[in-house]
């Protein structure tokens, strides 16, 4: 489940008690990430507050890719899990399955450059140059929307080191997912077992 102890849910209190609730409510059982913000619920309460302001302007799909390149190239399987869940539901699981199996179908041209660009500042933001952002203009994205793009890679980076030092694994209920998207994304931490 991770390395530290944290609070089982039945002696949870306080804030603890109120962001298991919430985690619960929103996913039908408690994540194994939120156990592990259980001695800093306000860390989880703050991050989710970033990553809702840094997601607002996005349109889910491309929020959603851009999560899901910044958490492949980080090595996380949790959030790369999780958030191709997501993208099945919202593209649909074929068009999903094709995409992270590397087929060029489901993604526009633009949206492959814009999981390129988001990989590469995931693990060497300080390479990226001007000629990067070019290229990103050049596929109609505006300078807003370039800032939003290293803003959700920047709160993913966040996310997942805490997950990954922390050694949460991810939830058995990812297990459901079809094994060749269990298998590609399975790009760190093995799944929980039930």
């Amino acid at each position: 489940m991770s390395y530290i102890e944290t609070i089982f849910p039945e002696q949870a209190e306080g804030e603890v008690k109120e962001m298991y609730r919430r985690q619960e409510a929103h996913f039908g059982f408690l994540p194994n990430y939120a156990r592990v913000f259980c001695h800093r619920p306000e860390v989880m309460k703050c991050w989710a507050a970033l990553i809702a302001a840094i997601r607002r302007p996005m349109e889910a799909r491309r929020y959603e890719l851009v999560t899901l390149a910044a958490a492949r190239a980080l090595g996380n399987s949790y959030c790369s899990l999780a958030h191709a869940k997501v993208l099945a539901e919202l593209m649909g699981m074929e068009a999903t399955q094709a995409m992270v199996a590397g087929e060029t179908g489901p993604l526009s041209e633009a949206e492959r450059k814009m999981m390129a660009f988001a990989a590469k500042v995931a693990c060497r933001a300080q390479e990226v140059g001007a000629e990067d952002i070019e290229a990103l203009r050049t596929h109609g994205f505006a300078d807003e929307e370039i800032f939003d793009i290293v803003a959700v890679v920047a709160g993913r980076a966040f996310f997942t080191r805490i997950l990954d030092g922390l050694g949460a694994e991810p939830d058995a209920a990812f297990g459901e997912l079809p094994a060749n998207l269990v298998e590609a994304l399975s790009v760190g931490r093995p799944i929980a077992s039930a």
